[in-house]
């Protein structure tokens, strides 16, 4: 596939900045997952005597409870929480260094399994060279996403973060996009890109809130709106974005 715009005037110029999301987007997530949860069936199997689809059993009713009592915020996304309450739930009580032990050895597994998409640093760079701002605004607790981003050597690559443990609320809801425009110094109507993958958190929330020109990022499994609801411009690398850039720079030299 290549790059796919919807109106082909929106990239007459640079944005000023480019928000972009975390999981799906800087990297793929669901083979970091599924690692990362075999990993945590493994060590809780040796240490409780609990076996793999039991706990994944107790596992699913966990992640179920959390989120229906906490709602869309970032505790929701807890593997601490989650954990938790599966031990509690196989009827062990709860076992506060077995929670602990299994959180770390699922995020250890998650990002030693865990790669940058192909031409991220790329881009990146290339949107310094160009005087554009970056931000990320991601779902999830504060912590683990700073982690990600030092694993990933990202750690100075963005100008803001917002996690939704600062915003106090996840995507689509306004305020995470809120914050990023204040911290970016933006104003309404401002040229501004979104980058994600998930059509709703990201693509609707963006345009929404901010009046963002939506970019999607495309892999597998991912839904696609379609009109006005869909991204303005469906990309499958990054090495498309970086030409997209380019072209942007010529036409303006034009």
């Amino acid at each position: 596939m290549t790059l796919e715009l919807r109106d082909t005037s929106i990239i007459k110029d640079f944005p000023k900045a480019v928000i972009f999301d975390t999981d799906n987007t800087l990297y793929p997530y669901h083979y970091s997952h599924q690692q990362a949860s075999l990993a945590v069936q493994q060590k809780a199997e040796k240490i409780l005597g609990i076996k793999q689809s039991r706990f994944s059993d107790a596992l699913k009713i966990s992640k179920r409870e959390i989120k229906e009592r906490l709602g869309e915020t970032a505790s929701s996304h807890s593997r601490l929480l989650y954990f938790q309450r599966t031990i509690e739930l196989l009827g062990l009580k709860t076992q506060i260094m077995t929670t602990l032990d299994l959180e770390q050895t699922y995020w250890r597994t998650f990002l030693t399994n865990s790669q940058l998409f192909p031409e991220m640093h790329e881009f990146l760079h290339d949107l310094r060279a160009h005087g554009i701002q970056s931000a990320v605004v991601t779902d999830l607790t504060a912590q683990i996403q700073f982690r990600k981003l030092v694993y990933f050597g990202l750690h100075e690559a963005f100008d803001y973060i917002v996690t939704t443990e600062e915003a106090g609320a996840d995507k689509p809801n306004p305020l995470p996009f809120q914050l990023a425009r204040s911290k970016l110094g933006l104003e309404k109507g401002d040229n501004l890109w979104m980058i994600g993958d998930h059509p709703v958190k990201d693509i609707q929330g963006a345009k929404k809130t901010l009046g963002a020109i939506t970019l999607q990022k495309n892999h597998k499994d991912v839904k696609v709106l379609k009109g006005k609801e869909g991204p303005d411009i469906l990309f499958d690398k990054y090495s498309e974005l970086r030409e997209l850039l380019g072209e942007i720079s010529s036409n303006k030299g034009k």
